[in-house]
């Protein structure tokens, strides 16, 4: 494969990106009819920030500017639609710790909480932007990021008007866990959260998420919590079924939550309800890598018809990667996901998970956002497992990387 030729962050007009040996759409109505609507020996214009044509590269009409893929696979950027990076300090020794006997539970937010409460606003957006960078070099062209290191009402809002200055996907969650001061009255932690921190930090989110979890909130507690941000206008997503059965996925399907996030932990019934709803499945195998928990049944989800997305849930505790192809990889190795599945979850997926139909595929009317593999096919990101394959990205029309 050839180096790829002419491209500029700053080309103005349309750009074709032709000699492509497999392009990913995403279009099943497109060539091979399965859901990559995968299209060989292919070309893709670009025009402004939009994706303007698909097709065979022979067939592809004229344009101002011209990069060469020189053989390699072209797919959309991957839509990271679960990850918390407003946090300061490091938990490195609680992951020694952990890999050395100790079982991961949800009570090491806490560590982060300390030192998120003491970071200055400069301090957290150069966190933030730093992970940013780190996950766009590897192909991350969308992100949702949440609050929930700061269980106060000045620490989440600032949390959140910091994110809402990089991201539109914004996610108050106050409901982490019940803050440190209020661990003998959670009630009264509910009613912060619902009353003066919604209120507060409303304004800067889009969504409402919670850990509903043992160790954190319960059903009713987690219910109240996304009523009340759904009245204010923001919409549910749930940490569900992460370490345990529980009410979480029921909840969310109730509720009509955009995802489910993690569904380790599933019955029949939950299964069932995600299959007959429209809430996403968004699985996180970089939880249960860092924690060496059991592994979500991916499978038995796709079998059942369940959307299902891949994120990487980023965070200093129990999954600090910001690689999305790394989770592909464990995806396809340890959760009985096709690369085409895998693929298709981390792109596709993931803007389903978002409610996004502007995103996640490369069909005319899309956002020009995309990602060119040093290989010829996306099922290398399974295939080679831990290397550098992304060699461009191109995000809203501007190559980036």
């Amino acid at each position: 494969m050839s180096t790829s030729s002419t491209s500029s962050t700053s080309s103005t007009g349309s750009t074709v990106i032709t000699n492509i040996a497999t392009l990913v759409t995403n279009d099943p109505s497109l060539q091979d009819g399965t859901p990559l609507g995968l299209i060989r020996d292919a070309a893709v214009v670009i025009d402004g920030d939009r994706v303007a044509w698909t097709g065979d590269a022979s067939k592809a009409p004229a344009t101002d500017n011209r990069v060469d893929a020189g053989g390699r696979a072209v797919l959309p950027g991957f839509v990271d639609s679960h990850s918390h990076l407003l946090f300061a300090g490091d938990r490195t020794e609680e992951f020694n710790a952990r890999m050395s006997g100790r079982p991961y539970s949800a009570g090491g937010i806490r560590t982060t909480v300390a030192a998120t409460r003491g970071a200055t606003d400069a301090e957290l957006e150069a966190g933030l932007t730093r992970y940013l960078a780190e996950a766009l070099r590897q192909g991350t062209t969308t992100f949702e990021t949440k609050s929930g290191y700061g269980l106060t009402t000045a620490d989440e809002s600032r949390a959140l008007r910091i994110a809402a200055r990089h991201t539109d996907e914004v996610t108050f969650l106050g409901a982490h866990i019940v803050a440190p001061e209020h661990a003998d009255d959670p009630a009264a932690y509910v009613d912060l959260v619902t009353g003066e921190m919604l209120d507060a930090c409303a304004p800067y989110a889009r969504w409402i998420d919670v850990f509903c979890e043992r160790g954190a909130f319960d059903g009713d507690q987690a219910r109240a919590i996304l009523t009340a941000g759904k009245a204010k206008g923001l919409h549910p997503r749930v940490h569900a079924n992460q370490l345990s059965h529980g009410p979480g996925v029921r909840l969310a399907v109730e509720l009509d939550a955009a995802s489910a996030d993690h569904c380790t932990h599933l019955t029949d019934a939950d299964v069932d309800a995600l299959a007959n709803s429209r809430t996403v499945a968004t699985l996180l195998p970089g939880a249960e890598f860092s924690t060496r928990a059991a592994w979500p049944d991916a499978r038995r989800l796709l079998d059942a018809g369940v959307t299902v997305a891949l994120s990487t849930d980023c965070n200093p505790g129990s999954s600090f990667t910001s690689s999305v192809p790394f989770c592909v990889a464990l995806a396809v190795r340890d959760m009985g996901m096709t690369p085409d599945e895998a693929v298709w979850s981390a792109t596709a997926g993931g803007a389903a998970a978002l409610r996004r139909d502007d995103i996640g595929r490369l069909t005319p009317g899309a956002y020009a956002d995309l990602i060119l593999l040093d290989a010829p096919s996306h099922v290398h990101l399974a295939y080679r497992p831990g290397v550098p394959l992304v060699a461009g990205v191109w995000r809203r029309g501007v190559r980036v990387v």
